[in-house]
């Protein structure tokens, strides 16, 4: 199952095998012998498989080629380092012509834009070494601009500036971080004899690191191949459809899985690698793995450095992600520092000791939280899985419930679903999933592009639900796919409420297409036969985005995704970042409306508005949440200024600024009243079984009893209880609320 959130598959969903009965491509009769006529045939056939099997393909016009234009360019030279102003004004003349171009069967711009890029590569080459043989000094006023949208192009002449400036923060950088390092050593006492070096000294080295991180950025750029480049241009196309159509070319295909979950086994955290910054970020923590039970790492975290226990750290800022991946993997037992940029600006090393990942910590797990108002009940979900290759495997919806049954015998008060930073996963779990809270009727509507909506109804065994009491679900902004079904669904319903963050807004449907199975067998013999290397003249596949989900309301999950009834402040929250919610995304599809399901609503949740009102008088009253919206608003004023001082006092307190107020809200986080949980009897025996389930059962319960999110929405279901009659007692049979 794939663990890329932004990227989960919902099945079953689509039957494509019939896909490529409806077109056929056909070529000339000719051999295709050259590069550029195999490329040709790939654009053509991504191109007609998008417009034919897309859910909503954008037209091919000059709009359509500005967008695909500018990607590309920047995907290629996101900092403006390599093209010159010259350069762009001959390339310009392609701004308004890739939408001709694909008409026409023609590659011209890719192979003009190929050959500057080629040429400006060995330019730069020479600016950064000749640049780094000089110290820099930090005393000046240089500003450097962080977000490049807001620079012009440098002209030739201008450039080699440019690069000095850039070259300049990223030496201050690393000099500003082996002084801090430094000033740390000095602190401790078993360093009276040790030998420090001068301001001087780790200036150089900083130049030194520099040079070698370059070093390494170039030595990768010269091993790129015009095909991978080609492969970055057909993504440009791809990705400006959706932001989950994608183009994989044959020897990514062979690996689908692992290349789009960044699955690095030893300590459980999955990445990406942003296409145009070229960042390697955290897009997910596998339940129970190292970098889960060690509890710093986040989604969103950006990796800058990789070190070996306490060797010196390797910055792989330029790496490919494969590259990161040999760093990060080791032995069992061993360990590994992650230096990492966190979504609040501060820079963190993070130790992680590597282990095996147990699939058992994905399953649904459920803890009782007592309260003065009672017990309260906890559900942890983190994907929506399913065993779909044997029909006795286990699946989320009847773990949870069971789950459900069993905090029913402990006479909870309320219940709460924890579905933050669940990407999502079985399309069928959470239709029955959501059967267990409203029994038989309608849970979601999926659309294809030239189809009628179909309705998936949920249909519990006796009709009725298995829980009617106070619900809560948890959501944040990593809560996708799956997680937006259900919680729009119980919303949509009155049944519970939705308390965290705005979701992430993703309501489409993927789906692999084999491009082979695309041409005609005559063209598929022909590159078989040309080809000289080992994927036999495979032309790849394209995950192809085909059908829409929609709330029984008859709103789409997409773009939107789902507004919670009550927000509790998150620190991801802290400025809009691209990589964490659809609407981010200039490329998403639109939100829209088809006409509504028949369902009837509980109206479980008759007082949502004192609720909420309670909740926000809690909250401001919160010293933690308190400083979390204030390091929002912090943040999203240096997000807007988006420049750094190359001065180093100012730089200094820059940093100084950020990092205070993380490690403030740690402390505060720290010293909040922990939660009392206990687990349920009927769990006890499974727990204690040995000293592994022990020790593990330990570490979720803390990590539960200190979660002051966990803690806001106890209070919510407490404030709901109090106007309900008690639930889930032995021996009573609950009644539907509709």
């Amino acid at each position: 199952m794939l663990k890329f959130m932004k990227n989960k598959i919902l099945i079953p969903l689509l039957i494509i095998g019939g896909l490529a009965a409806f077109f056929s491509f056909k070529y000339s009769g000719k051999s295709v012998r050259s590069s550029d006529e195999k490329r040709i045939i790939v654009q053509e056939t991504v191109m007609k498989t998008i417009q034919t099997g897309h859910f909503s393909p954008k037209e091919l016009n000059d709009t359509f080629s500005a967008r695909v234009f500018h990607k590309f360019v920047s995907q290629l030279d996101y900092d403006k380092l390599f093209f010159t102003l010259e350069d762009m004004n001959k390339l310009n003349a392609y701004e308004f012509k890739i939408d001709d171009e694909i008409k026409s069967n023609s590659i011209e711009f890719f192979d003009s834009i190929d050959a500057i890029y080629t040429r400006r590569t060995a330019a730069a080459e020479k600016y950064y070494t000749e640049i780094l043989k000089t110290p820099f000094t930090f005393n000046g006023n240089e500003e450097i601009h962080l977000n490049p949208d807001k620079d012009q192009y440098a002209t030739e002449s201008e450039l080699s500036d440019r690069w000095k400036l850039f070259l300049k923060y990223r030496v201050l950088v690393t000099y500003e971080g082996l002084k801090t390092d430094q000033e740390k050593k000095k602190e401790n006492k078993d360093s009276v004899n040790a030998k420090f070096k001068t301001d001087a000294e780790m200036e150089a080295e900083a130049r030194e690191d520099t040079r070698k991180f370059y070093d390494r950025v170039f030595k990768r750029m010269h091993k790129i191949k015009d095909d991978q480049v080609f492969t970055m241009y057909m993504n440009a196309i791809a990705l400006n459809e959706d932001p989950h159509t994608e183009y994989f070319p044959p020897v990514e295909k062979k690996d689908f899985d692992v290349m789009m979950s960044g699955s690095f086994f030893g300590i459980g955290a999955q990445l990406k690698q942003d296409f145009e910054t070229n960042k390697i970020l955290i897009t997910n923590i596998v339940t129970g793995s190292p970098s889960w039970k060690q509890g710093d790492l986040k989604a969103g975290d950006e990796i800058q450095k990789v070190a070996q226990g306490a060797k010196t750290p390797v910055d792989i800022q330029g790496y490919d992600i494969d590259d990161v991946v040999k760093l990060i993997r080791g032995d069992k037992g061993t360990e590994v520092r992650l230096t990492v940029k966190k979504a609040d600006g501060s820079v963190r090393i993070i130790p992680i000791i590597r282990d095996v990942v147990s699939l058992e910590e994905t399953f649904a797990k459920s803890a009782i939280i007592k309260t003065k108002d009672g017990p309260v009940g906890y559900i942890y979900l983190p994907e929506f899985y399913a065993d779909f290759n044997h029909t006795s495997g286990r699946n989320c919806s009847t773990d949870v419930a069971a789950e459900v049954k069993k905090l029913k015998a402990e006479g909870v008060t309320g219940i709460i679903l924890d579905l933050r930073n669940n990407g999502g996963g079985s399309l069928g779990d959470v239709v029955d999933m959501a059967g267990i809270f409203v029994g038989k009727g309608p849970v979601v509507q999926v659309k294809g592009s030239h189809s009628a909506p179909s309705v998936l109804r949920a249909q519990p065994t006796d009709d009725a639900p298995l829980y009617t009491g106070p619900l809560a679900i948890m959501v944040n902004e990593n809560s996708a796919s799956a997680s937006e079904i259900l919680a729009a669904a119980l919303q949509d319903y009155k049944r519970a409420v939705i308390v965290g963050e705005m979701t992430y807004g993703k309501g489409t449907v993927q789906k692999m297409v084999d491009l082979d199975q695309m041409i005609d067998p005559m063209t598929r013999m022909q590159l078989a036969n040309d080809s000289s290397g080992s994927e036999g003249g495979s032309i790849g596949s394209v995950k192809l985005t085909m059908e829409k989900f929609y709330r029984i309301n008859g709103g789409s999950t997409q773009l939107k995704g789902v507004t919670p009834d009550i927000t509790i402040p998150d620190r991801l929250d802290s400025y809009d970042d691209e990589d964490l919610g659809e609407r981010h995304n200039r490329a998403a599809l639109a939100w829209d409306e088809i006409p509504a399901a028949q369902y009837k609503p509980t109206n479980s949740i008759a007082n949502i508005k004192q609720l909420e009102k309670a909740s926000e008088s809690r909250i401001k009253d919160n010293p933690t949440f308190t400083l979390i919206q204030e390091n929002s608003e912090f943040m999203k004023k240096k997000a807007d200024e988006n420049t750094s001082s190359l001065n180093e006092a100012k730089f200094k307190a820059d940093q100084d600024e950020i990092n205070a107020t993380s490690k403030k809200m740690d402390e505060l986080q720290k010293k909040a009243t922990t939660l009392d949980i206990t687990n349920i009897q009927a769990d006890l025996s499974r727990i204690n079984a040995d000293s592994t389930s022990i020790n593990k059962n330990k570490e979720w319960t803390k990590a539960v009893s200190k979660d002051i999110y966990i803690s806001e929405t106890v209070n919510i279901i407490n404030d709901m209880s109090k106007t309900d009659r008690k639930v889930g007692m032995k021996g009573k049979k609950e009644e539907t609320t509709y």
